[in-house]
């Protein structure tokens, strides 16, 4: 079966979404990108797109014309083209001749795959993280553990989940090591778009925060092997969970 096919979902259109506050997010993400100097239109409308795409902005399976799209980046078509053709090259949308593109779906066995991929990786940045990082640095990871703590007890599941997203790329950042942050970087962005499609239907997160706790004491530790093995291991638990979540989605979708 076609992974494009394996949600089912009905077809959206851009009609159905607040396009008012589509456009004010995607005119204050580049905002930020002005603030960092970044004034190519290819560029500008493909971080923009993807961003939309990974903070569910523009949700799965969503069809939206380039015509659509062109008006809410206050672009040409020609850039907004370019930056399509990148995002199919990547997997995060799937074009259609003389109508636009379709935002792909999230698909379990996808996801599976990157989640083989990354929870290696994971362990590996844990271990050089433990071995390189200051004791300075492990306290921004205990409070980011702190706020995740006050997320769940105010019950705001988005902001848990984002600060569930910079307590993994924190690591990764203390790792030290460009090339392992490019591969991971290709990865991360479709599981938080993963984490924030499923985080309703998965059980309080209670259990990760534990762990996440777990992990920077084992880090203070000075032990790189139980670092690294406790972080596969919590992110091993943790895709089972979405994985579980995608796949109930699925079923009650067709």
């Amino acid at each position: 079966m076609n992974t494009w096919d394996e949600l089912n979902l009905e077809d959206v259109n851009l009609e159905d979404l607040d396009l008012s506050a589509l456009s004010q997010n995607i005119q204050s993400f580049l905002s930020n990108l002005d603030k960092n100097g970044e004034s190519r239109l290819p560029q500008r409308a493909y971080l923009a797109t993807r961003n939309a795409i990974r903070n569910l902005q523009l949700p799965p399976g969503i069809t939206v014309l380039e015509r659509e799209m062109a008006e809410i980046l206050d672009m040409s078509r020609t850039p907004v083209r370019e930056a399509l053709v990148r995002l199919e090259i990547e997997g995060w949308v799937r074009l259609i001749p003389r109508r636009g593109f379709v935002v792909a779906p999230i698909v379990a066995d996808d996801l599976q795959q990157i989640y083989e991929v990354v929870e290696g990786l994971d362990g590996i940045a844990c271990s050089l993280a433990t071995k390189r990082a200051t004791s300075a640095e492990l306290d921004q990871l205990d409070y980011l553990v702190a706020e995740q703590e006050k997320a769940l007890e105010q019950g705001d599941l988005l902001a848990w989940t984002d600060l569930d997203e910079r307590f993994h790329q924190t690591i990764i950042d203390l790792a030290q090591n460009p090339r392992l942050r490019g591969i991971m970087d290709s990865q991360t962005d479709q599981l938080y778009r993963a984490r924030l499609f499923t985080i309703k239907f998965r059980p309080n997160p209670m259990h990760s925060t534990m762990d996440h706790k777990a992990i920077v004491t084992v880090m203070r530790t000075g032990e790189p092997e139980a670092a690294r093995i406790m972080l596969r291991s919590h992110r091993h638990r943790a895709s089972n969970e979405i994985l579980d979540a995608i796949r109930s989605i699925q079923i009650s979708s067709i």
